[in-house]
């Protein structure tokens, strides 16, 4: 894999250009007269405590190389080391991470090119994608998928191994002022903490999450575009998910002691802040479960997935009968 910086930079204007035409034309109007098997890319962001490099996260990419052959697979990274790569899942402004990532993506000789790109995020690594298709979406993503990702947010933190010194310290200081401004800008999972009885702190304090689930009163209608020009948007949820709390946030619902607010009943859904009900009802928008804990995953599971939802510019996708599982 060729070194991704200063790309964006380095690329001819009228490379870049092109780039551009691709991503605003519309997702499933492919442009060519001949049909192509090429597979397209896939984006993976790995999550909290994760790296580009660990055995998991590249297991996930033979998966899928694997199930597609000729899959172009891209490792969202932070640092082009490991061991900072991962520091980076817990310290720093994701904001300025997200940013990175977009110039990353948009800057990438093959990626930039791409008539669309698929993508999975992990834990974290969901809502960060998101961000990505709210904020610059260039490369074009056609299907998200996210597993335990916390779309909307969480109210407690993880706890850390006996000897995870970096999550220890990190949710110390999390603990402690979460919205300083400080936290705010230097400690990652802080970006995403709401707490649904706290509304007011969060909404003028937050520097990510309430941004990119556009819930202040302005409203950017970029985000909510981005999000409808998906094919799909699968959002996975574990069932025994102990590590996030709420595990429905992985679904956007709204959890309030023991009252459940399904995304559908849900304000961000009915006047459709991000486009997620204009998305659902084209069918795009897709709720599932799978058994066991955070990110405790079977290759069954990857693989249907991935067989679902990943492969050649024009895909079509099975039928699936909606039966509103989420309320």
């Amino acid at each position: 894999m060729p070194s991704l910086r200063h790309f964006l930079s380095l690329l001819p204007l009228a490379t870049l250009s092109v780039a551009r035409q691709k991503a605003q034309r519309p997702l499933g109007s492919d442009t060519s007269d001949e049909p192509n098997d090429t597979p397209l890319p896939v984006i993976i962001w790995h999550g909290l405590g994760d790296n580009f490099a660990n055995e998991g996260i590249q297991s996930v990419g033979s998966l899928i190389e694997s199930l597609n052959e000729g899959t172009l697979v891209y490792y969202v990274k932070l640092d082009e080391q490991a061991s900072g790569d991962q520091t980076a899942t817990f310290w720093g402004n994701v904001t300025e991470q997200v940013d990175k990532v977009c110039a990353d993506l948009a800057g990438h000789p093959i990626l930039s090119t791409a008539p669309a790109v698929d993508a999975v995020g992990f834990s974290q690594g969901g809502q960060f994608l998101r961000a990505y298709v709210e904020r610059c979406n260039y490369p074009p993503v056609r299907n998200l998928l996210t597993f335990g990702s916390q779309h909307n947010g969480i109210v407690d933190y993880r706890a850390c191994g006996p000897t995870d010194w970096l999550c220890k310290g990190a949710m110390a200081l999390l603990h402690g002022n979460t919205f300083s401004q400080y936290v705010q800008s230097h400690l990652v999972p802080a970006q995403y903490f709401r707490d649904p009885e706290d509304l007011d702190n969060y909404l003028e304090h937050s520097n990510f999450l309430a941004d990119i689930n556009n819930e202040r009163v302005l409203k950017n209608e970029t985000y909510a575009e981005n999000i409808a020009k998906l094919d799909n948007f699968v959002m996975y949820m574990f069932e025994d998910d102990k590590t996030v709390i709420p595990k429905e946030t992985a679904w956007f619902e709204e959890v309030i002691g023991e009252k459940r607010i399904p995304l559908r009943a849900r304000k961000i859904y009915e006047e459709d802040w991000l486009g997620l009900r204009k998305l659902d009802r084209k069918g795009g928008l897709k709720f599932r479960t799978t058994p066991g804990d955070h990110m405790q995953l079977s290759d069954k599971v990857l693989e249907s997935a991935f067989t679902e939802f990943f492969g050649p510019w024009g895909k079509e996708y099975a039928k699936e009968v909606d039966v509103m599982s989420e309320l």
